[in-house]
């Protein structure tokens, strides 16, 4: 760093309470920890931290955690919270609650999307402090590192091209800075410096000063090292497919001594890990994002011993004696003495209905296309399905869309969405839900700008910016066509199922094998499975064990 370059603050640990000598307890404690590098910041009331934190801001500093105490006369902690999200939306959020402000601290969740809360005191906090805090500044400190530099990408946001990088950088956690050549002055100047021209948008920008015009995702990956070839000739175990299943079979393999390997098509997480909240899943009382499960899950993995192949794609399973063959889509191959196929399942898309394809990338996307929500800013969304994965994304967008409207088939949500779901949703006032209802017409000019909606009372057109498509679920496993026994549908038969279907030993298959023996299934591909993270996550384990028995014939 030059000497004449302005040292960077460190970031800011934010914390509110109106009585001085716990308010000097939460200080003391946290400096104690975590003074080295973060700076601790403290207000003796909510109206005071929210004096602190615009200042913060208007220095344009970083805020990493608020920690607030509920009991606080004038203002409450949940109320400073609501107002402190709107100054640092992205600050890790605490509570700090007396055993009789649980009920408090459950409502602050919801209210002000809480990332935890702390029941005081703390003793020592060393257990009850200390690994609570590390784990959310961890947290924070992922999802700042994407948002402050590595590769720029410069675009159009109604660009099929441009939202496909920028959807493969998110997803597999590249720090990016987006630039859009409509609304940023610094697209041009660099373009202009960089000697671009429109035509060859979108182009990448890369750390060492290596410029790449209009790049495929492959191309990128390849340049970022994102994407790997095999380390090793054979593994123990191949696992097709990084969602929740086959993340917690790569865990438990690798750590149950097993050569494990993970190859996926996209990024890790799968279609869950484009969840901007997954409240239901067990441990977790706050709820967590797709892509921070996704995250935990890949770290831990890895720091296990996994081995993980990014942007690659199974194409062909072939049996050879005792060995499983899977070949890969950039022309490798992986040998396994066991597969385990948990390619997962993709949303069904609507290119029949008039526009769908035209816009598909350009105002149409299918799943959650979240690095999509801040430009949503005060548009209008909607969003189509009646299942959780849509009634989460409508609570995401809602939070920056001026208006989101739920198009549900059905005649209820009740038939395909979580309780828990339905109630956030009729609390947002800004989310318009219209049963029995369905788009069948897109139109624009360069992007989406408008649908046909047929509901009860007839046709009617109606303005959008962008939309999101939740219907329906198609399995990944046109490779495995005449290898591995499938429904109908193409879901993979396994267990008693399997059997009924061709199996060749005298054994049966066990319970997650398929109809090809060592090789196995878990997850949404799985015929009959429960289309629940949890579950998913059961399977992938579970999976593990019984691998290990048929490794032991």
């Amino acid at each position: 760093m030059e000497a004449s370059e302005p040292r960077r603050r460190r970031a800011a640990i934010v914390c509110v309470d109106d009585e001085p000598a716990v308010l000097a307890a939460v200080a003391r404690d946290l400096r104690r920890q975590f003074g080295e590098k973060y700076r601790i910041v403290r207000a003796n009331s909510g109206q005071e931290a929210l004096d602190a934190l615009k200042e913060l801001v208007s220095r344009g500093e970083q805020v990493a955690l608020l920690v607030a105490d509920q009991r606080m006369p004038q203002m409450s902690g949940t109320e400073y919270l609501v107002e402190a999200r709107k100054l640092v939306p992205d600050a890790k959020r605490v509570l700090l609650t007396a055993y009789a402000d649980t009920e408090a601290a459950i409502q602050a969740i919801n209210e002000v999307d809480l990332d935890y809360y702390l029941l005081k005191p703390w003793d020592p906090p060393e257990e009850q402090l200390y690994p609570v805090v590390e784990d959310l500044l961890t947290t924070w400190e992922s999802g700042a590192a994407l948002e402050s530099g590595g590769v720029r990408v410069i675009g159009h946001r109604f660009s099929r091209d441009s939202h496909d990088l920028r959807d493969f950088l998110a997803r597999n956690r590249v720090p990016m800075r987006w630039l859009d050549v409509e609304r940023d002055s610094e697209a041009r100047e660099l373009l202009q410096i960089a000697d671009v021209s429109d035509e060859r948008l979108p182009v990448a920008l890369l750390e060492d000063g290596t410029v790449i015009e209009r790049p495929t995702v492959l191309e990128l990956a390849e340049r970022l090292g994102v994407s790997a070839a095999p380390a090793s000739e054979h593994y123990d175990l191949a696992i097709v497919g990084g969602g929740p299943a086959g993340l917690a079979a790569a865990v438990y393999g690798a750590s149950e001594g097993l050569r494990t390997v993970m190859v996926e098509r996209e990024a890790p997480g799968g279609q869950a890990g484009t969840s901007s909240r997954i409240e239901n899943y067990l441990g977790f009382p706050t709820g967590l994002s797709g892509s921070d499960l996704a995250r935990r899950a890949t770290d831990q993995a890895r720091r296990l011993g996994a081995e993980l192949l990014a942007i690659q794609d199974a194409v062909a399973l072939r049996v050879e004696g005792a060995g499983r063959i899977v070949e890969l889509s950039g022309g490798g191959i992986l040998s396994a003495n066991c597969v385990l196929v948990a390619s997962g399942v993709s949303y069904n898309k609507l290119d029949t209905v008039p526009g769908f394809a035209e816009y598909s990338g350009k105002g149409i996307y299918y799943g959650a296309a979240l690095t999509e929500a801040r430009s949503c800013s005060d548009q209008h969304v909607v969003i189509i399905g009646g299942a959780n994965s849509a009634g989460q994304a409508a609570v995401h967008f809602s939070g920056y869309a001026k208006q989101v409207t739920m198009l549900v088939r059905g005649d209820s949500l009740a038939r395909s969405m979580s309780h828990y779901l339905i109630e956030q949703i009729a609390a947002i006032p800004n989310i318009d839900v219209k049963v029995g209802a369905q788009a069948i017409k897109a139109d624009g000019d360069d992007h989406l700008r408008s649908i046909c909606i047929r509901d009860a009372d007839g046709d009617h057109e109606e303005a959008v910016d962008a939309m999101f498509v939740f219907i329906g679920a198609a399995p990944r496993t046109d490779w495995l066509d005449g290898v591995v026994a499938r429904d109908p549908r193409g879901f993979i038969l396994a267990g008693a199922d399997a059997r009924a279907a061709g199996w060749p030993l005298k054994r049966d298959p066990y319970l997650l094998e398929t109809s090809v023996p060592g090789v196995f299934v878990a997850g949404d591909v799985r015929a009959r499975s429960i289309k629940r993270v949890a579950s998913a996550v059961g399977e992938g384990s579970m999976a593990v064990s019984l691998i290990h028995e048929y490794l032991a014939e």
